[in-house]
C-alpha cells in the first residue's frame, strides 16, 4: 500500500497537537500560580465557546458574570490549596462558599436585565459555572496535593537530570493526563482497526470496540502508574483508576458532542488548527480531575493504612 502524502491540514493538526501537549506538560511541571493562570485562560476561552453554542439555541446566559465567577473560583481554589494563606478549615469554607454565592449573583444579574431571564438562561449560566469552573478547579486541587502517602515511592526524590522535586500532586496530575491520552490513542487505534459497532448516535465515529480499546490501554497505563507511585496493591488499584478515568473521559467527550449536535455545530470553535475549538480539545479533561482527586484522597490513604 502506498502511503498517502500528508496534507497541509494534517500537518497543521499534528503541529498544533504537539504544541498543545508541550504547553500542557510545561504548565503541569511548573504548578502553582502558573498552572492556575494556564487553566484560567483555557477555561475562559472554552466558556466563550460554550456560550456561543448556547446562543445558537436562542439562550441568553449571563456571560460576563459567569466568566468572572469562574475566574474567582479558580483563584480561590489556588489560594486555598497551594498558597498557605489560610488555615485548612478556612480555606475549605472559602472555596465551598464561592460556588453558591456565584450562582446567586448570576441569577440576580439575569433578574436585572431588561428582558427577564428564562429557565434556560439560568440553567446555561449555572451549568457553565459548574462545567468549566468547578470541575476544572479540581486540576488545581490535584496539582497542589503534597501528602507523601499518596506517592510513597517518590518521597524525597527528584526528576532525573533536573533536580525538580517530585510531589504527589505533580505525579498524580501527570498520571491523570497520561490516562486520558492513553484512552484517546487506544480508542482511536483500536476503533480504526477493529471498530464495527457504533457506540452512540451522538458521535457516529466512536465504536464499542474503540471504547473498550481505550479502556484497556488506560488500564495498562494505570497499573504501571500505581506500581510507579508505590501504592499498596498498586497494579490493581492503578488499573481500576485507569478504567474509571477512561469512562469519565469518554463521558466528557460525548457530553460535548451532545451539546454540539443540539446546537447544530461541527466544532465548538476554530481556535486550534485541525482540531476545532478549545472545548473540543479539553472535553475529555473536564470530568476526570474531580474523580481522580476524590479517589486518591479517599481510597489510597485507607489502603495504605490497611
Amino acid at each position: 500500500m502506498i502511503p498517502r502524502p500528508r496534507t497541509a491540514t494534517s500537518l497543521a493538526r499534528l503541529a498544533s497537537g504537539w504544541a498543545a501537549g508541550g504547553f500542557g506538560f510545561l504548565v503541569v511541571m511548573l504548578g502553582g500560580w502558573w498552572f492556575t493562570l494556564a487553566v484560567g485562560v483555557i477555561v475562559h476561552l472554552a466558556l466563550l465557546e460554550f456560550f456561543r453554542m448556547a446562543r445558537f439555541k436562542g439562550i441568553r446566559p449571563a456571560i460576563r458574570t459567569t466568566l468572572v465567577a469562574v475566574q474567582l473560583l479558580l483563584l480561590c481554589t489556588q489560594a486555598a490549596a497551594g498558597s498557605g494563606w489560610f488555615a485548612p478549615e478556612v480555606a475549605a469554607d472559602l472555596v465551598a462558599a464561592v460556588l453558591p454565592a456565584s450562582g446567586a449573583v448570576i441569577c440576580g444579574w439575569l433578574l436585572l436585565q431588561p428582558s427577564t431571564g428564562t429557565i434556560a438562561d439560568i440553567a446555561a449560566s449555572i451549568f457553565g459555572l459548574f462545567y468549566l469552573g468547578y470541575l476544572p478547579s479540581h486540576w488545581i486541587k490535584l496539582r497542589a496535593l503534597a501528602d507523601p502517602a499518596l506517592a510513597p515511592s517518590l518521597t524525597n526524590t527528584t526528576l532525573p537530570s533536573t533536580g525538580w522535586p517530585w510531589t504527589s500532586g505533580l505525579a498524580l496530575t501527570l498520571l491523570a493526563c497520561f490516562l486520558i491520552v492513553a484512552t484517546d490513542l487506544g480508542g482511536y487505534a483500536i476503533g480504526r482497526r477493529w471498530g464495527r459497532h457504533p457506540l452512540s448516535p451522538i458521535s457516529p465515529g466512536k465504536t464499542v470496540e474503540g471504547a473498550l480499546g481505550g479502556m484497556a490501554c488506560a488500564l495498562l497505563v494505570g497499573a504501571a502508574g500505581g506500581l510507579w507511585l508505590g501504592w499498596r496493591w498498586g497494579g490493581v488499584l492503578g488499573g481500576l483508576l485507569g478504567v474509571v478515568v477512561s469512562v469519565f473521559a469518554l463521558v466528557g467527550d460525548l457530553t460535548e458532542s451532545m451539546m454540539k449536535r443540539d446546537a447544530g455545530l461541527k466544532d465548538s470553535g476554530d481556535a486550534i488548527p485541525g482540531h476545532g475549538g478549545i472545548l473540543d480539545r479539553i472535553d475529555s479533561y473536564l470530568f476526570v480531575p474531580a474523580v481522580v482527586y476524590s479517589l486518591v484522597t479517599l481510597v489510597v490513604p485507607l489502603l495504605q493504612r490497611g
